[in-house]
């Protein structure tokens, strides 16, 4: 038969073994000042520490995701924190990035694409080529000169 172990509990951070919280089980009336500064105080406390804790634990996490997007892992490259892309911010939105590249020239949707990026401007979408023929399209600024290639008004 298995011997028994008696379980251990976890304690809570930042509180001290067999006190409890000012607030438990009382009505807050019913304290004095003093009390109420020291809960304040110990509550700080507690947030500090938790947030310091926190900021490692970040860190760390940030690490590992470096070492998988370089490895080729689970979330590749661009993933941040839980797996989500983080979005790339531009100065000029695609559409007048699309413009000021096509502005005097006739392109093609792939030599425009190719043209944007290398303009500087950065997307992390698959289809981009998609996205820029869309653009293209739906854009009152631009005209289809002949088969797939395009310029601006």
């Amino acid at each position: 038969m298995a011997k028994k172990t008696k379980k251990k509990t976890a304690r809570t951070p930042g509180r001290k073994p067999g006190r409890k919280p000012a607030s438990a089980g009382g009505n807050l009336s019913k304290l004095s000042t003093e009390d109420l500064a020291a809960e304040l105080q110990r509550r700080e406390h507690s947030i500090r520490s938790l947030e310091r804790k926190r900021a490692k634990l970040l860190a760390q996490l940030e690490e590992v995701e470096r070492e998988l997007s370089v490895s080729g892992g689970l979330f590749g490259a661009g993933a941040g924190v839980g797996g989500r892309r983080r979005r790339p911010r531009n100065a000029a939105s695609l559409e007048d990035t699309m413009h000021q590249v096509l502005e005097g020239n006739t392109m093609g949707v792939s030599e425009l694409a190719d043209a944007v990026r290398a303009a500087g401007y950065v997307t992390t979408s698959r289809t981009f080529n998609t996205i820029v023929n869309q653009t293209l399209i739906k854009s009152p600024r631009f005209k289809k000169i002949a088969h797939g290639r395009y310029t601006t008004k």
